[in-house]
């Protein structure tokens, strides 16, 4: 194809808040071998780019410096060896970065097909928050039907993403919120209890239920330790991020005495074929799920591309219930 000599793109001018993020121009790179090129439609928003904008977070040797690391649109154009797509195909994908851009490029195998019955605006919403929670919940975590699942922040794109999987998937779930709206909303999704952590102590709420066989973080601080208190007997504790902080005293005997395990990954710096490996997963196991209308993404908001400044603060504000994502040529 002939690759216009530039396209809208988001840039970050300084480390800051969400008023350094600029929209300027970009000019897109063709495809390398096994990439593609995506005409983006929408770009989820997610914490990571927060981190990124605040200088916390930085891009992988190689990455795009643009935020964004979901998006779903129409493949223009494909590198070198790309069999499974081809021009015109639609798709949603996990990205390196820049997916708040008009055009990014991925490995054509961290793409997945658009579930049926959804809307380009919904599949944007899938790949960071669904590639997160199979990998660390299912792939690291080892959840088994039956078993009792703990959830913070369940009202968020990765807690809502995370409450849904679990249930169809036939674990007992439970999760955090910070307001009764947002309790409510992880009831409806499927949560057997929600807790609002301004008036009640997860921790004995856990314990009461005999205490969880694995719990999803991404708080840290003193959630740490008393995650471990809610834990049940051989219970595993998942870390994906550290809203309050990675660093807390740990009394390890625990550890020993009740043979608890403590993990954690981040997404971004796997490998290429890790990320392929979650998306293969996702496609054979999560997939007829979304298509067959069981599961889908909690939305919350969307904003213009050049109205990503407010769709950062809105998220930050953690007011919102659900994804957040930008309209880029939806």
């Amino acid at each position: 194809m002939v690759y216009p000599l530039t396209g809208r793109a988001v840039h970050i001018a300084k480390a800051g808040g969400p008023e350094v993020l600029t929209l300027g121009s970009d000019a897109p790179k063709s495809p390398a071998a096994d990439e593609v090129l995506i005409k983006v439609a929408y770009a989820g928003v997610n914490r990571p780019d927060a981190l990124q904008r605040a200088g916390l977070y930085d891009p992988p040797k190689g990455a795009s410096p643009i935020p964004g690391l979901e998006c779903a649109g129409e493949i223009v154009s494909v590198g070198q060896g790309v069999t499974q797509w081809k021009k015109g195909d639609k798709v949603c994908a996990l990205l390196p970065g820049g997916g708040y851009a008009d055009y990014a490029v991925t490995p054509a195998a961290h793409c997945l097909p658009v579930p049926y019955p959804m809307t380009l605006k919904q599949a944007a919403c899938l790949p960071e928050t669904f590639f997160t929670v199979w990998s660390n919940v299912f792939m690291r975590g080892g959840l088994q039907a039956g078993e009792r699942f703990l959830v913070h922040g369940g009202s968020s794109g990765i807690g809502t993403t995370a409450i849904q999987l679990a249930k169809a998937f036939g674990a007992r779930v439970f999760a955090t919120a910070g307001t009764d709206e947002k309790c409510a909303a992880c009831t409806d999704l499927g949560a057997e209890a929600a807790f609002n952590y301004r008036d009640s102590d997860f921790v004995e709420q856990m314990r009461a239920v005999g205490g969880a066989d694995l719990i999803l973080d991404m708080v840290g601080g003193d959630y740490i330790p008393r995650n471990l208190k809610a834990l049940a007997d051989d219970g595993r504790l998942v870390q994906i991020a550290f809203l309050q902080g990675p660093k807390v005293a740990v009394n390890f005997v625990q550890l020993m005495t009740r043979r608890l395990t403590m993990t954690g990954s981040t997404l971004r710096p796997q490998s290429d074929l890790a990320k392929a490996r979650i998306a293969d997963a996702l496609h054979a196991q999560v997939w007829p799920l979304l298509n067959a209308g069981r599961i889908a993404p909690v939305m919350d908001q969307e904003f213009a591309l050049e109205d990503v400044a407010a769709a950062h603060a809105r998220m930050e504000s953690s007011a919102h219930i659900g994804k957040i994502v930008l309209r880029v040529n939806g």
